[in-house]
């Protein structure tokens, strides 16, 4: 029995069989590649060559290996050799595997053509109640507020679905708007409420943090068709606007929620120029939907197809694609990588989470740096200064992600990212931008231009109407100049110095600079 394994183990480790297999993983391995389409074609015929080349030695020195055993009877060179091909074999196939996941990633983030409506049933977190099932037997008693000012169909459904869940029939009692709504939480008026949580900003209209202070016992998940709103173009040849917006939510990055994270990245790939442009989630702006004023945040309640569409309207540019991550996203893409490293312009500390932030490098995990760029009351300029953080936050994950680290975190990387963040892109446009920069090997110039304006206290924004509302009225030299910057790009025209710095207007000195 022992021969006959040995004679198994013999037959397998054999010169023929182990170059066949060595052959066959080399041909699957560059079939992939090629498939990817993401390898300029003069990259990969040096790689099919490398790749003949190992072949072709690895068969000269398993057989020196073979000659070397039966001229001296030594076996050291010819163990050495066959395990060098399995090795070289073993390494094609984790290549191969990672590209597979990489693909697949692609696959999964891309295409997005949906957002989630989450309804949930809270309670206040000191509250007894903490479980669903915890509140069945009281549910016939109990008023569940709810608030009709944006509609009931989505209130009602989810309603259905948690009379179902819990078998007992809910009796509402209506608010009318959030900001009632949120008061009667605050005041201990009712224990239980169903919110739709697109909505979560009208409820804290008195009561700002109250979100951070619920729980919740039960979602309903509703999903939605975004409106095709944005204008797809060839990535590779013209120039192509991106909005990237992160969400002030936890869970499905789908989620309709306020954004608190507004950027417009415009990119020239013939200049090899790309201009970021921030715009504070407090600016003013006409609604596209009714052209009534209101908050740019406000914006995202009502789908991220609103928010593309007024800020088409405010900065006058046709957006091609958007790319959406939330606080799970950053949270663990952040852990990810390790932690980041961010050198803070100022000693604070932050309001969620109560972190406390040094002047100059700060080491921060996941949930510490969703902190830091959460943060604006302790700025001295608020609003302005957390959109530099944010700016510092996205330059401290490019750094890492670039550094060895994401090799030796690969998987954990690709989990990270996946489910907390979504793009419209496909996954064919991104490998296109990859395969034209590994083709081109270009060096690209990044501006950042941040919109300024000056602070005011209004009573008229259309979501809060009658309510206080910290806003920012744009400064119409800058909002004129980034305006003018744009149009630039768009036509395909290269940015000079002496332009992108015009933009530096407003009670507030924007700060710009190459990253």
């Amino acid at each position: 029995m022992n021969e006959e394994k040995k004679s198994v183990v013999t037959k397998f480790l054999s010169r023929r069989i182990l170059l066949l297999i060595q052959l066959i993983i080399s041909i699957v391995f560059l079939g992939y590649i090629y498939y990817l389409k993401m390898l300029p074609m003069k990259y990969y015929l040096i790689l099919v060559g490398i790749i003949a080349l190992l072949w072709f030695f690895m068969s000269f020195f398993i057989k020196y290996g073979i000659k070397k055993k039966k001229k001296e009877n030594k076996y050291g060179m010819l163990i050495f050799s066959k395990l060098l091909s399995l090795v070289l074999s073993i390494s094609l196939i984790i290549v191969s595997v990672m590209a597979f996941k990489g693909n697949s990633f692609l696959s999964n983030i891309t295409g997005s053509l949906t957002q989630t409506r989450v309804i949930s049933l809270y309670v206040k977190k000191e509250s007894k109640y903490k479980k669903l099932s915890d509140i069945q037997k009281d549910l016939k008693k109990m008023k569940v507020g709810i608030a009709s000012e944006k509609g009931t169909k989505n209130i009602n459904t989810a309603i259905a679905e948690m009379e179902d869940a819990t078998g007992e029939e809910f009796k509402t009692k209506d608010y009318k708007d959030y900001s009632a709504l949120g008061d009667a939480i605050d005041a201990g008026k009712i224990d239980v409420a169903v919110v739709d949580n697109s909505y979560s900003a009208l409820l804290e209209a008195n009561h700002e943090g109250m979100d951070d202070g619920l729980r919740s016992l039960y979602q309903v998940e509703i999903e939605e068709q975004v409106q095709s709103v944005t204008q797809k173009t060839d990535v590779t040849e013209k120039p192509f606007i991106v909005y990237l917006t992160g969400i002030d939510t936890y869970g499905t990055v789908s989620a309709i929620s306020r954004a608190d994270v507004n950027l417009a990245v415009c990119v020239s790939p013939k200049q090899k120029q790309i201009l970021m442009i921030s715009i504070p989630r407090d600016t003013q702006v006409n609604l596209h939907r009714n052209g009534k004023m209101d908050k740019l945040t406000h914006s995202a309640m009502y789908g991220i197809d609103e928010t593309i569409s007024t800020i088409e309207d405010f900065l006058e540019l046709k957006v091609n694609y958007y790319a959406k991550t939330n606080f799970s996203g950053i949270t663990n893409i952040i852990d990810a990588l390790g932690g980041v490293t961010i050198d803070s312009p100022y000693s604070f500390k932050t309001l969620h989470g109560n972190y406390k932030i040094v002047k100059g490098k700060n080491e921060m995990d996941g949930n510490k740096a969703l902190c830091f760029v959460r943060e604006r009351h302790a700025l001295p300029n608020g609003d302005f200064d957390r959109g530099r953080n944010q700016q510092r936050l996205l330059k401290a994950m490019i750094s890492k992600a670039i550094s060895p680290k994401i090799i030796t975190n690969y998987s954990q990387i690709l989990q990270a990212v996946e489910g907390c963040f979504e793009t419209n892109m496909t996954s064919d446009e991104i490998k296109s931008l990859v395969y034209m920069q590994l083709d081109d090997m270009a060096k690209w110039e990044t501006f950042n231009v941040q919109l300024s304006g000056d602070p005011e206290i209004s009573y008229k924004t259309y979501s809060m109407k009658g309510k206080k509302c910290y806003t920012m009225v744009p400064s119409k030299k800058s909002l004129n100049s980034i305006i003018k910057i744009i149009n630039k790009v768009e036509n395909g025209e290269r940015i000079k110095e002496k332009e992108y710095q015009t933009c530096d207007t407003g009670r507030y000195d924007a700060r710009y600079g190459r990253i």
